[in-house]
């Protein structure tokens, strides 16, 4: 068997394949990952099969989709995931043959209502069900203790006792545990009476994740993140340096249009000299007129560096080529002591 385990921020994901037939599966890609899984694959001398997620993760981006669509593999979930981009939805009793290598699906809500757990011969991938030390949390959306409560004392930790939990996040450096050490040591597993246990994770003082909101709306929709916005903005154009433009600005270079993208206060309260303004909130709309020459080499500017790398992508796509984006900010621009119009 191959298998590498990925942890990213508490948030751990996995390569399994078969050697023999050259075949894999991500489980729980996270989406800064996204190029080490396929390193990874590449390494083995596997092809990436299918690309799963436990549970509709709230917590951080799943690269699920991403990978699905670059590499042209299923991307799998529960049937109950409210994504909507899931090509395989299995469900209890299903299994996920990855070359020889067989992944049982068991239905185990309580977490979330599509949450998964996947079964291999010497180890279970619990997804946020089980955790080390711990189980998953039941105050997110369709979230249920009662479920959970079932999902782990009725189904999951009635496995075998030696196979190895190898779980979605993990903030303690913990590689993985078995499911025999977890009914010892896990606190949460002693409150076995249904009662106690239900009423233990209701009244958890736990914090919010801290993406929570984008992460669902991400997950769910199959959307992106004002993150891979950003990044797939900056693959898109070139940028110039802070210093560049001083020497072009200061030398009367008349070729060169400096855009100011910021609202109109911030503008007007200090600016790079001979800085045009057309904020990014109406770009699309007042380009024509205030930008009439689709020839002209255009510098986009804001406050730190990235609403002016989105202009900068949507110049180009308009036409306009020879857009690119300042490397950095008004407020790096500030504090390098280069000139500001009006003088502060």
């Amino acid at each position: 068997m191959i298998f590498e385990q990925v942890a990213t921020n508490g948030c751990q994901s996995y390569l399994i394949g078969c050697s023999e037939t050259c075949a894999a599966a991500v489980i729980d890609p996270e989406v800064r990952q996204i190029e080490r899984y396929k390193a990874l694959a590449a390494q083995h001398g596997v092809r990436i099969r299918y690309v799963i997620d436990t549970h509709m993760h709230a917590d951080h981006f799943s690269a699920t989709k991403q990978l699905s669509e670059q590499l042209g593999v299923p991307a799998v979930a529960h049937r109950l995931s409210p994504a909507p981009y899931p090509d395989l939805r299995v469900d209890e009793g299903d299994v996920i043959k990855v070359g020889n290598i067989r992944l049982a699906v068991l239905h185990t809500p309580g977490h979330t209502h599509d949450a998964i757990c996947l079964v291999a011969s010497d180890r279970v991938f619990t997804g946020d069900t089980l955790l080390i030390g711990a189980t998953g949390r039941t105050d997110l959306p369709t979230g249920d203790p009662d479920e959970l409560f079932d999902s782990l004392f009725n189904k999951l930790l009635k496995l075998d006792p030696g196979l190895r939990v190898y779980p979605a996040h993990d903030y303690k450096g913990h590689r993985c545990s078995t499911i025999a050490e977890e009914l010892v040591s896990n606190p949460r597993l002693q409150k076995k009476d249904r009662g106690e246990f239900v009423e233990m994770m209701r009244t958890l003082s736990l914090s919010m994740p801290e993406h929570l909101t984008e992460a669902l709306r991400v997950n769910m929709s199959g959307g992106v993140s004002v993150a891979q916005l950003l990044t797939e903005a900056a693959a898109e154009v070139p940028f110039m340096s802070m210093d560049e433009v001083k020497a072009r600005v200061e030398g009367g270079a008349n070729e060169l249009i400096v855009l100011d993208v910021r609202e109109k206060d911030a503008f007007e309260a200090g600016h790079i000299p001979t800085a045009k303004h057309l904020p990014r909130g109406v770009l699309e709309l007042r380009v024509n007129e205030a930008l009439p020459d689709p020839t002209v080499r255009i510098v986009t500017y804001c406050e730190v560096g990235k609403i002016s790398t989105l202009a900068a992508a949507t110049l180009r796509k308009l036409g306009f080529t020879r857009a690119v984006a300042l490397d950095g900010g008004m407020k790096a621009w500030r504090e390098k002591g280069f000139p500001v119009e009006p003088a502060a």
